[in-house]
């Protein structure tokens, strides 16, 4: 990183949080928009609000790794070692998510018997 003075790294670093905060208060207008608070009767679908708002927050998480954790200074080998055990656990949690889902509704579809009593004399 010494290719840059210390002005130009707090210029950087400057504009990167106004981007970031540019970013938040976006997503955080767009999901008010979304669930109808800004007006009044505008619903937005959720597969709609829930697929921008990942992409958003990824940006900004690519933001952040990239620039304060300077992974754009290190050298390609230790930057794939570092983000391809993320992109595993992001599998891992979309792969658990949907096999709940599926025992979820396999279990929706037992047929519990249910025990009844005849009470006698009536």
């Amino acid at each position: 990183m010494s290719h840059i003075t210390y002005e130009e790294s707090k210029g950087l670093a400057t504009k990167t949080i106004l981007v970031l905060a540019v970013i938040t208060v976006g997503e955080v207008l767009f999901a008010l928009l979304g669930k109808g608070y800004l007006v009044s009767g505008f619903h937005l679908p959720h597969i709609l609000m829930g697929g921008v708002m990942i992409i958003l927050s990824a940006y900004k998480a690519y933001l952040i790794i990239y620039e304060f954790m300077h992974m754009k200074y290190e050298v390609p080998g230790l930057v794939k070692t570092v983000l391809f055990p993320t992109l595993l656990l992001v599998w891992a949690v979309i792969a658990f998510l949907a096999e709940g889902n599926y025992w979820n509704t396999s279990r929706a579809n037992v047929k519990n018997p249910v025990k009844t009593e005849v009470v006698k004399g009536h």
